[in-house]
């Protein structure tokens, strides 16, 4: 059926825009992800680009609803602007960019909002208006970019920009139309250029595909003419005919490692509030830590993205610039793009890896510095079985542990762990309850061991861990140790409430007492950043003084949603 086509640039053509492209790369996203062999083979460009838009239209949907008169369309003239729109796309695509190319594909609906919002808040925009932003975004992502790479959806968005404005030189201000004219020859500029990706980067040309970003950008073109014309452009938008090239272990692996032999083991992301003249420093910091960095937003609010070595250094480069949240840290098989140079043979897939669900930033960096693939658990916001699916998919490798570390995720990480074993991925779900039996089980991971008896060893050092937390009570409720008020500091042991106090340090020595009473080798305190300074110094003193041949060890957990994780294996 055809799409109604948008006369001008408005908030309806913006809400259009974003559903179609979403639509469309949904019907790519298989596609696109086959043919991603740059900067990394890892199979998620199409997954991260859909994503990312997902949250576009998230967003603009929430714009549209805020404006709805009884939960229906909104009434004549009480719509959205079209700032509003294209404010809010741009916004839900920066806070949910995924990947590097999702993360370029933010900043490049950023460009263009900056621009088709100037100069107050017309109702709508025009054809040269949407060439101009067409030219913005694209020079915005490539700035956005530490090291611009040709034959990348960076060229692709820049061809498209050309192309625009030779179409916008030979249309009026105004004319109807015009955007569609500006739009299509965007696209078709844009599809000559992806077209020509294989001749400029040559890890494109041996594997006999195109860019998987660029083909991303030209999907969302597409959608794009679409809106404007009430049909999509034909034909289709590049030929790939050795897609199936990706999908092979060993013909992946050479692609990918002959395009990247820097070699960073993992991939960091998280979004940061932070002041302009912070994030100049950060990006030079990040730039020496490792590559493919992206940095893109402004106004406070900014997206990074970059491939390192030291995952924790990357996060508390983040922290030392402001505030990083919503971390996610990927470890990129050892088999995959990152064997370069080693002298063994690459493959797509590792033959085992970790995935953790963890609560806050610090233990995120912990874990991946362990090797396993983390999804962060912001406080009030678990995650979905669909990003746990993402995450296993990410790990790259035919035997996967999960640990949810949350007892109120295990139908959610199982759900997922089914999912996941349908596509031939063998999943072991560990039902660990708290961060730190996690931690001990990610201890005793042995990836040469049998697969069965790694899982068994691990589930019997987290079973062995108990586990506590120190919180701070929201509201008045009854607990099995009495009625709490708010405010109230509150002990939990083994997930039910011990103790109800005023003070965190004394609250915190009473649970770690009744953990110890039962014995105990090693304990694990795990700091959150409400938690005042002292109270690990004053806990390490307690068990030195009074529980001999017991170890402490203490992590920074950020904002973790507890004051105090305790483990006492």
């Amino acid at each position: 059926m055809a799409q109604v086509p948008q006369r001008f640039f408005d908030a309806l053509a913006v809400r259009t825009w974003c559903g179609l492209s979403l639509r469309a790369l949904g019907r790519a996203r298989e596609e696109i992800d086959a043919i991603n062999v740059y900067p990394v083979a890892d199979g998620d460009t199409g997954t991260n680009l859909y994503l990312t838009v997902e949250s576009a239209v998230a967003a603009v949907e929430a714009v549209f609803a805020a404006h709805a008169v009884d939960g229906g369309e909104p009434d004549a003239g009480g719509g959205p602007s079209l700032a509003d729109a294209v404010g809010a796309m741009a916004h839900g695509a920066l806070i949910g960019a995924r990947g590097n190319s999702g993360t370029i594909l933010a900043q490049l609906l950023r460009g263009m909002a900056q621009v088709l919002t100037a100069g107050g808040e017309p109702a709508h925009t025009d054809g040269p208006r949407l060439r101009l932003a067409l030219r913005h975004a694209a020079e915005s992502a490539r700035q956005a970019v530490a090291h611009p790479v040709e034959g990348t959806v960076l060229t692709v968005a820049s061809a498209a920009a050309a192309a625009a404005d030779a179409a916008a030189d030979g249309v009026a201000d105004g004319a109807q139309g015009d955007c569609a004219a500006v739009a299509r020859a965007a696209y078709d500029g844009a599809r000559a250029a992806l077209a020509a990706t294989p001749a400029q980067l040559p890890v494109l040309e041996r594997a006999g595909v195109v860019d998987a970003g660029g083909h991303g950008l030209v999907t969302v073109l597409a959608a794009l003419v679409e809106t404007f014309t009430g049909r999509a452009p034909g034909p289709e938008p590049v030929a790939v005919p050795h897609a199936r090239l990706a999908h092979d272990d060993e013909a992946a692996g050479e692609c990918a490692a002959e395009g990247d032999e820097s070699g960073p083991a993992f991939e960091v992301i998280y979004l940061l509030e932070a002041e302009d003249a912070a994030v100049a420093r950060l990006r030079q910091r990040l730039d020496a830590l490792g590559d493919s960095l992206v940095v893109v937003g402004g106004e406070g609010l900014w997206n990074v993205h970059v491939h390192v070595d030291d995952a924790g250094a990357a996060v508390e480069a983040g922290v030392e610039a402001g505030r990083p949240y919503r971390i996610r840290i990927t470890h990129f098989g050892h088999g995959d793009a990152h064997t370069a140079g080693t002298g063994r043979p690459p493959r797509e897939r590792t033959q085992r890896a970790v995935v953790a669900v963890v609560p806050g930033e610090g233990l995120a960096g912990l874990y991946a510095e362990a090797g396993a693939t983390t999804v962060l658990a912001r406080p009030g916001e678990p995650p979905a079985s669909g990003e746990l699916v993402q995450a296993l998919r990410r790990a790259h490798a035919r035997e996967v542990v999960l640990l949810p570390n949350d007892v109120e995720l295990r139908h959610t990480a199982a759900a997922a762990a089914e999912q996941v074993r349908t596509e031939g991925i063998r999943v072991a779900l560990i039902p660990t309850r708290s961060a730190v039996q996690g931690i001990a089980a990610l201890a005793v991971h042995e990836p040469e061991r049998r697969f069965d008896e790694d899982v068994v060893a691990m589930t019997s050092a987290a079973g062995a861990t108990r586990h506590a937390e120190v919180a701070v009570a929201e509201r008045q409720s009854w607990t099995t140790a009495g009625i709490c008020q708010a405010g109230d500091v509150l002990g939990l042991v083994d997930g039910d409430v011990a103790v109800i106090g005023a003070d965190v340090t004394e609250v915190a020595a009473t649970v770690l007492d009744r953990m110890l009473a039962a014995g105990g080798e090693l304990v694990t305190l795990v700091l959150g950043d409400e938690a005042p300074e002292t109270v690990t110094a004053h806990l390490e003193a307690r068990v030195r003084e009074a529980y001999l041949a017991v170890d402490t060890v203490v992590y920074r957990g950020g904002r973790q949603g507890a004051l105090l994780l305790i483990g006492v294996e």
